[in-house]
């Protein structure tokens, strides 16, 4: 009979704390959906940040280590390295490029990341570039603090949470600054990420190459 009352509250206790477990927000669930979980391993990540127009090509080559918050630039002929709590004069502009580039291809967890964020509901929509019917999240940034204040994001994401398109409104305008796709997605030990991102028309490419995740 001990037994039994044992094993009851026991049993009442266990599906108590399941039930005591907050479910996740859209945000954490599209993280996740990218292999968030996968981020605590992450000692070094590095990449090349490219823009493509016409025969026009621009890049960037960078190394972050986030447990250290240290970041490196290579350029043609030197490298800068900083770490994010020590920036300077010289090291901030720098870093305004490095926070540009690691928010694209890290987008999805910076919905994670990032604090003060504003979401809306869930809507079904309509997608500007594919024009299938994907979920609609805007996210709205507060408008003092970091580098761009204020601007929003619609984001365009598939039932398993996968990005697939933004509309980009800088400081929450109505028209879109920018809108373009999230697609060739590869995986980088666990981590699945965007390297490329095309808008409907022309021949604009915003693309990832030299990734390489380091992970302990």
């Amino acid at each position: 009979m001990k037994n039994t009352l044992l094993f009851a509250c026991l049993a009442v206790l266990f599906f108590s704390c399941k039930d005591d477990r907050k479910p996740l927000t859209v945000a954490e669930k599209i993280a996740k959906a990218h292999g968030f979980e996968h981020w605590k391993k992450v000692s070094e990540i590095q990449f090349t940040f490219n823009v493509d127009k016409d025969s026009m090509h621009f890049d960037r080559v960078w190394a972050w280590k986030p447990k250290v918050d240290q970041v490196t630039i290579y350029k043609r002929r030197d490298s800068v390295q900083y770490f994010r709590s020590q920036k300077d004069s010289t090291t901030t502009q720098i870093d305004r490029g490095f926070i540009n580039d690691k928010f694209w291809l890290l987008f999805p967890f910076q919905l994670v990341w990032d604090s003060n964020l504003t979401f809306s509901d869930v809507t079904q929509t309509e997608a500007p570039i594919s024009k299938s019917l994907l979920n609609k999240i805007t996210v709205t940034y507060p408008d003092q603090g970091g580098y761009t204040p204020g601007d929003a994001y619609d984001i365009f994401y598939s039932d398993d949470y996968i990005i697939q398109e933004w509309i980009y409104r800088k400081g929450n305008q109505e028209e879109p600054s920018m809108v373009n796709t999230f697609e060739n997605y590869k995986d980088f030990n666990g981590l699945k990420l965007a390297l490329e991102h095309k808008k409907e028309t022309g021949t604009w490419s915003l693309n990832f190459s030299n990734v390489k995740v380091i992970s302990n």
